[in-house]
């Protein structure tokens, strides 16, 4: 299983605004940096909590349907499935019908099980697409409030700290960002 980012959220768990206000800046001559920090936090707080917090395109790619049909899921939570298909014999992509997948968001890891007529498969790799969207929601209110404060604090502490905290900080999570992160952390047996 192969899960691909389409796209990145259409917006960030904490504003500009937010983060100027956290840092006490009134001028906005390092916004560009400042946003690029924000977005780095988020995709560090999201390896770190193995869950997505703004609402982003994701494609699973599997090779057979799982004998089982259950296909738990590498991403975390999951909002809704946009579509799936299935590559034939000739390469081109068949539809699966909507009523085929049923979503189980209330599990850890989400699951998607196959409750209906699927198209064969017809080639060796990749021969099935499951688009999906993950994360909390839309908009930045979806997301548990300490993992917007994870992102907020990462952000500005690198923008504070400029230099070698960066590399530090891949490492690990500082400890009080790491206890914000901790209860969302997706456990792994």
């Amino acid at each position: 299983m192969i899960p691909l980012a389409l796209a990145p959220p259409a917006t960030e768990p904490v504003t500009l605004a937010e983060a100027r206000q956290f840092l006490r800046l009134d001028q906005t001559d390092e916004d560009d940096l400042l946003a690029t920090l924000i977005t780095a936090a988020r995709l560090m707080i999201e390896a770190a909590a193995g869950r997505c917090l703004i609402e982003q395109p994701w494609r699973i790619v599997l090779d057979r349907w799982p004998s089982r049909d259950e296909i738990r899921l590498p991403l975390s939570p999951i909002a809704r499935i946009e579509a799936a298909r299935v590559y034939d014999l000739l390469g081109a992509p068949q539809p699966v019908a909507e009523a085929a997948l049923s979503l189980e968001r209330n599990t850890d890891p989400p699951l998607i099980r196959v409750i209906g007529e699927v198209p064969e498969i017809g080639r060796s790799h990749g021969a099935i697409e499951i688009d999906v969207v993950a994360g909390y929601g839309a908009n930045a209110a979806a997301v548990p409030a300490p993992l917007r404060q994870a992102v907020l604090r990462l952000a500005a502490r690198w923008f504070e700290e400029r230099g070698d905290v960066a590399s530090r900080d891949a490492r690990g999570l500082p400890g009080a960002i790491a206890a914000l992160v901790a209860p969302f952390r997706r456990g792994r047996l």
